[in-house]
């Protein structure tokens, strides 16, 4: 009902988003994304919950050709590890056995076929990427060697919270950190200016040519938000709910302030 009082196509900073805004600090992690493309390898992407991880890894994927990339995602990661094996041997149309040698057996296999007889890379990524259990982190280099560790045959991203970056530089994943290729961290966008852009572009790419809020109340969505576009997607979705009842056709400071109260 809302979106139809605003005159929106879909609620500002939500997942209906196509077009992502962008001021230039995802060029790093584009710019990564290529060369795993280009080098098959392990990339690792970090950031605090809601700034964006996922949505700019389904952007860069949405554009790839399927003809030359498999992209698999797996979000669901608090699993062990030969769930998560078998989750990758039924995307990849494997019947996944039940013992995790021949498990691997068909999984390179098949993996080593896609590569060479179809010229197709297998992209794995791995969401929520802190919740893996540490056997998975021990055993993916070993997963991951083929041909006497001679060939990279697929990329695997695993993104998750900063603190995963820390988890990996610890002395039993050793191996698995020294494949690591590619490191990008995503940060808050905290800054009053690119805040206020983000904002505009979100209310423009939802049909609105204007942000509905002061100058004052963009200030309060900054700090309340953290800077993390997931959560001032939230409040917004809130305060847009709380204005249709009171027939308003903007978003005041107060009715900002109830917003981010009722979801504290």
């Amino acid at each position: 009902m809302y979106c139809q009082h605003f005159g929106l196509r879909h609620a500002p900073l939500s997942k209906e988003t196509t077009d992502l805004w962008d001021d230039g600090a995802q060029r790093l992690l584009d710019e990564r994304f290529q060369w795993l493309l280009a080098s098959p390898g392990v990339g690792l992407l970090t950031g605090e919950p809601g700034v964006g991880k996922t949505a700019a890894l389904r952007r860069l994927t949405g554009t790839l050709n399927p003809h030359r990339y498999q992209v698999i995602y797996h979000p669901e990661t608090d699993f062990g590890r030969l769930d998560l094996y078998r989750g990758l041997a039924r995307a990849l149309a494997i019947e996944p056995s039940y013992r995790r040698a021949q498990l691997w057996r068909d999984l390179k296999a098949r993996i080593q076929d896609l590569v060479d007889g179809r010229q197709l890379l297998p992209v794995w990524i791995l969401d929520e990427a802190q919740n893996l259990p540490v056997e998975f982190f021990r055993d993916l280099p070993s997963f991951l060697n083929h041909c006497f560790d001679a060939r990279d045959l697929m990329t695997v991203w695993l993104v998750g919270h900063p603190g995963l970056a820390q988890t990996l530089e610890r002395a039993p994943y050793a191996a698995l950190y020294g494949r690591i290729q590619a490191r990008v961290h995503m940060k808050p966008i905290l800054e009053r200016e690119r805040f206020a852009d983000l904002i505009a572009h979100a209310f423009k790419t939802a049909g609105c040519p204007h942000t509905l809020l002061a100058d004052s109340g963009l200030e309060l969505l900054r700090q309340a938000s953290n800077g993390l576009p997931r959560q001032a997607g939230r409040i917004l979705r809130t305060a847009l709910q709380m204005a249709v009842p009171k027939g308003l056709n903007h978003l005041p400071d107060d009715l900002l302030q109830q917003a981010i109260e009722a979801l504290r």
